[in-house]
């Protein structure tokens, strides 16, 4: 009797090299954490695989103040200017649809940029710069058109939700009565900082389990990121103020 392509397929699967080949394939993919130094790499790992997305409030900053300041046009707040009934904005000056739609455009470059220079990188040999679409195939939900559409769709999605996160910080900061407006900024680093981080966490989990980025090996890594989110986003707001991009450092 003829064997079927399928059952061809399975008993190739099942052979001496085809296992041989899946484990060399599954040892590609997992990150060593034996040691202290495994689980520093691992976390500059995951650093830099959502390092677009912590980038998206600079993106933010770019798209929605310093371009419009330095050509003279009027950014549009979320708000509207619109008063709660405490007697707040909504949200305040610093949130803007120009640096909500501009975070997750910037976050969306540097993912494409990521995969164009890491395209291909494994965690078995070049942490930590690994290629943020590693095992991502054209079935997966964000693969519009082609890797670099699907690169820049991971990204921006990613992106976004660190500004919604930034938003629903900024929303429970003016129900607290601490306000931004104008040049004037509040200061309140775990708001400024965890609901941000969570968000983009959140949104991973749920739209981008199966992408190498929300690997298990990576899991204690994430948690520790999210603990070490407020000195991270500190220093990008100083790299900011430094660059022009705030007025405050924080």
């Amino acid at each position: 009797m003829k064997e079927s392509a399928a059952c061809a397929r399975i008993r190739e699967f099942f052979s001496h090299e085809g296992m041989a080949g899946l484990m060399s394939s599954m040892a590609d993919l997992a990150f060593a954490d034996a040691t202290v130094g495994d689980f520093a790499i691992n976390l500059l790992t995951v650093l830099i695989l959502y390092g677009p997305a912590y980038l998206a409030n600079t993106g933010a900053m770019l798209f929605g103040k310093w371009i419009p300041d330095k050509f003279g046009f009027e950014n549009h707040k979320i708000d509207a200017g619109k008063i709660h009934s405490d007697g707040n904005r909504l949200l305040g000056d610093g949130k803007s649809w120009e640096g909500l739609i501009g975070g997750g455009v910037f976050s969306g470059i540097l993912v494409v940029i990521s995969h164009y220079i890491w395209d291909g990188n494994t965690p078995s040999s070049d942490r930590p710069f690994i290629d943020p679409l590693l095992i991502s195939e054209p079935t997966n939900w964000f693969w519009i058109g082609n890797e670099w559409s699907a690169a820049f769709v991971l990204g921006f999605t990613l992106g976004f939700a660190c500004m919604l996160g930034d938003m629903a910080g900024s929303f429970v900061k003016r129900r607290q009565g601490l306000k931004r407006e104008g040049e004037v900024s509040s200061k309140a680093p775990l708001l400024d900082t965890l609901p941000f981080a969570i968000f983009i966490f959140l949104v991973a989990a749920i739209l981008f389990r199966d992408q190498i980025m929300m690997h298990s090996d990576l899991t204690p890594p994430i948690i520790a990121i999210i603990f070490l989110t407020p000195i991270i986003h500190r220093s990008f707001n100083i790299l900011g103020y430094r660059l022009g991009l705030k007025s405050v450092p924080y």
